[in-house]
């Protein structure tokens, strides 16, 4: 009887050693379980494009992201043609920022994802001199027009707002005295470089690659009556490996908080 008890006794014994082992297990993978749920994923690497008229506030902003949401951006600028060119032809980035319509077309070409599309700011047509001449007065259509036959030399870029002025000028009745005037250098050239480095004498570009530029004479907006707007938007390319995290970053320039540095840098934020 004694030896059978203890024969009973000792399966007990290793029962319960195997239920021990068995729970330290089950600890062990809780344990684990958790610590891989309380890990972060991994922080994305975005390529940008973005046109040097919204060179100011997108950098501003896109720190700003990077700090809160411990992403990685890639900047590159260039000019609004010149990135529907590089973009229609197969380059690919993870958000591409450009004009409105000019987004609308790559959309239709499979380029973008066109529900990610977002109008972030507008921004208007500026002018400006080189130092020392005289400051002519285009506060009003008229004011323009005589600018722009006493100017030596106009300088309009191959972007939105170049295709706008030259309409403009056939408008204002002055296209065909001063067409041996413009010049109209490649997409991304700074029109506000060539006027500080006295290249061209009068200039016209967005208000925001002319109000901060040194060297010039920043003469302000063209009047309201012959005033043209430009809807900058942001949108996810069709090839993004991170589109979550691209699709955040251009919520980010929609947001609320983004309205500040879109005014600082010239434009007007969109609701």
């Amino acid at each position: 009887m004694e030896a059978a008890l203890l024969i009973v006794g000792a399966q007990v014994e290793g029962r319960i050693r195997m239920l021990n082992r068995i729970r330290g297990h089950c600890a062990i993978f809780l344990v684990m379980a958790l610590t891989i749920s309380s890990v972060p994923l991994l922080a994305a690497e975005l390529k940008v494009v973005a046109p040097n008229a919204v060179k100011d506030a997108v950098a501003e902003l896109s720190a700003r992201f990077e700090k809160e949401a411990k992403h990685t951006l890639v900047l590159s600028w260039a000019g609004s043609e010149a990135i529907a060119k590089r973009v229609s032809d197969g380059e690919i980035f993870d958000v591409v920022i450009s004009t409105s319509p000019g987004l609308d077309r790559l959309g239709k070409e499979g380029r973008l994802v066109t529900a990610s599309k977002q109008d972030f700011s507008r921004s208007a047509i500026a002018a400006a001199v080189k130092t020392g001449v005289g400051r002519p007065d285009v506060s009003t259509s008229e004011g323009l027009r005589q600018a722009l036959l006493r100017a030596e030399s106009i300088g309009i870029s191959s972007g939105p707002s170049g295709r706008y002025l030259e309409g403009l000028f056939q408008k204002l009745g002055v296209a065909d005295q001063i067409k041996h005037k413009i010049k109209q250098p490649p997409s991304g050239a700074q029109i506000g470089d060539l006027v500080a480095r006295g290249d061209i004498e009068l200039g016209f570009q967005q208000v925001t690659e002319l109000v901060h530029a040194k060297g010039l004479q920043y003469l302000g907006p063209l009047p309201a009556e012959v005033q043209e707007f430009t809807i900058w938007s942001a949108a996810v390319h069709i090839g993004s490996k991170e589109p979550e995290a691209a699709g955040a970053f251009v919520k980010a320039l929609s947001a609320p908080e983004a309205a500040a540095a879109i005014r600082s840098s010239g434009m007007e934020p969109l609701p």
